[in-house]
């Protein structure tokens, strides 16, 4: 049996600001720690339940902040980037179920370091509907037959993984009490609740289902310039249906990720180009 875990930082508790999550602020090596101590906790319940394999992949940023020395010797890392299916890279059809770890609210929504995958993103909608990682990624789960079994966060992550994922478990690491505050567990108090979710999880994924995926989706993407919209429509098909937005239908899940993982790469790229410009001024 195969465990897949995706696991973020922004919904670690103990994690509520910027200065923790970006590579080179004086918070990161401590966020880092607390990121390794969760994906540990999960590896450990997912053993505990009795699977064979734990596949880990690091969800975030530059997607190489698990400190490898100190995971779980058992488990197997996904690091690095670029990946073409950005969160979830290396989950498969066949996996037992998927967890998902220190996850976050969409852009728009009252949670810790709110955003929808790329900080150039302003909102993502699929088919008229707001969405964020959350609900992308399930949808990419189940259109592998692989149910998510749990997700880790604030409280409102946990909310709408429970509105949005059947039979999902959560566990609310910490409050959202503002955009950059919160109120937090005790790391060890954390971890100890994610180990027996996991386990739990894992136990009985069985009885865990998929919702139906879509066959075509629309997907508006709008980006916080112009510029980054620019680059962004150099993807093939995409529509330009406003000065910050732009438009491409989808017929798969996974050609979904591959549209917000090229948005989000282009997208970055075109605001470096635009901060330039502002440098000069």
């Amino acid at each position: 049996m195969r465990v897949y875990i995706s696991i973020d930082m922004e919904g670690v508790a103990g994690i509520a600001t910027f200065d923790q999550t970006v590579r080179g602020g004086s918070g990161y090596p401590r966020a880092q720690r607390l990121m390794t101590a969760e994906a540990n906790a999960a590896v450990q319940g997912a053993f505990d339940a009795g699977a064979d394999e734990v596949v880990v992949e690091d969800s975030h940023g530059t997607m190489d902040n698990l400190l490898q020395d100190e995971l779980d010797p058992r488990a197997l890392l996904v690091t690095g980037t670029p990946k073409a299916c950005a969160m979830v890279q290396g989950l498969a059809e066949g996996d037992a179920v998927a967890l998902f770890l220190g996850y976050h609210a969409a852009s728009g929504e009252h949670g810790v370091l709110t955003h929808s995958f790329s900080g150039n993103f302003l909102q993502i909608r699929l088919d008229g509907r707001p969405v964020g990682e959350t609900e992308v990624n399930g949808l990419y789960a189940a259109s592998l037959g692989v149910p998510v079994g749990l997700v880790t966060g604030d409280d409102a992550v946990c909310s709408t993984a429970e509105k949005e994922l059947p039979g999902v478990r959560v566990v609310a690491v910490k409050q959202a009490t503002g955009f950059h505050t919160a109120r937090s567990l005790h790391p060890h108090a954390a971890a100890a609740r994610i180990r027996a979710a996991a386990r739990e999880a894992v136990s009985s994924s069985g009885g865990l289902s998929c919702r139906p995926v879509p066959g075509t989706m629309r997907v508006e993407i709008d980006f916080t310039s112009p510029l980054a919209c620019d680059y962004a429509m150099t993807v093939p098909e995409s529509r330009r249906v406003g000065g910050h937005t732009l438009e491409r239908e989808v017929g798969s899940a996974q050609e979904l990720l591959r549209l917000i993982s090229a948005c989000g790469y282009l997208s970055a790229y075109g605001a470096r180009e635009l901060a330039k410009v502002g440098a000069r001024r």
